[in-house]
């Protein structure tokens, strides 16, 4: 089984600068289903995972909640989040694998780890 994406809600004004977030973690917008046009929501993928970004007046988010990224290039990826103004936050290494938390255009908590538990992903 393979979790296939997760979603957020946050303000419509956040749009780009999500787009631009996640960007530098590897995820490129991607269109939704034509089903789904008429949906006040923006999609970003990578490597068939995918955030649904949904966009709504009075957005809840959660202060613990959070997504978790793996990216393969971690340090690099953490000099790109740096480099646009981000604070990437260091945290224990579990499972021996670097992550921190940073917080991403809206105000939504994203954990970016090296490599999940059991290792390095397949094909990375």
């Amino acid at each position: 089984m393979t979790l296939h994406h997760a979603a957020l809600e946050t303000a419509e004004g956040d749009r780009e600068a999500l787009v631009a977030f996640f960007g530098l973690l590897g995820f490129a917008p991607v269109a939704p289903p034509p089903t789904l046009t008429l949906t006040n929501a923006l999609w970003v993928e990578r490597d068939g995972t995918q955030v649904h970004v949904l966009f709504a007046d009075a957005a809840v988010v959660p202060p613990q909640g959070h997504v978790a990224v793996v990216c393969a290039d971690y340090e690099a990826a953490l000099r790109r989040l740096r480099g646009a103004g981000f604070a990437p936050d260091p945290r224990e290494e579990h499972w021996g694998s670097p992550r921190c938390f940073v917080r991403a255009p809206g105000g939504h908590r994203v954990e970016v780890m090296a490599f999940p538990p059991g290792g390095a992903l397949a094909g990375s």
